[in-house]
């Protein structure tokens, strides 16, 4: 079984920093990529940014580009997302999921592991 858990949510002020972990336990597995994806009220989950396990190669949404920054540390098993500039439309909760398999990054029915969320609410 593997678990994804994230943390670093919060309350912040626009203009803010936070950063999001997310570490994997359980049994071993490889993976093509991690991602995260967020969650507004009302709206669906959208893709927000993901890093390939091999190589290191990143993508983001057009929205967080240049204000996001997705990175991994293989000895920790961890994948974090650092969130400069934040802005009241970034409030949502975040999921870290895990691709096993080659595929389009981008999308979520892509992703084997998911995990609970964390809460993300920016200030005006």
């Amino acid at each position: 079984q593997v678990q994804l858990v994230e943390s670093g949510g919060g309350l912040v002020q626009a203009g803010g920093s936070l950063r999001l972990s997310c570490g994997a336990s359980g049994r071993p597995f490889s993976r093509y990529a991690m991602g995260w994806f967020r969650q507004a009220p009302g709206k669906e989950r959208e893709f927000v940014a993901a890093i390939r396990w091999s190589g290191g190669s990143t993508s983001y949404t057009d929205s967080v580009k240049g204000r996001f920054i997705i990175s991994r540390d293989n000895a920790k098993n961890t994948v974090y997302l650092q969130m400069n500039s934040l802005k009241p439309e970034d409030t949502a909760v975040y999921y870290c999921a895990a691709m096993v398999w080659s595929g389009s990054v981008y999308e979520s029915n892509k992703y084997l592991y998911w995990g609970q969320g964390t809460q993300v609410t920016v200030s005006s």
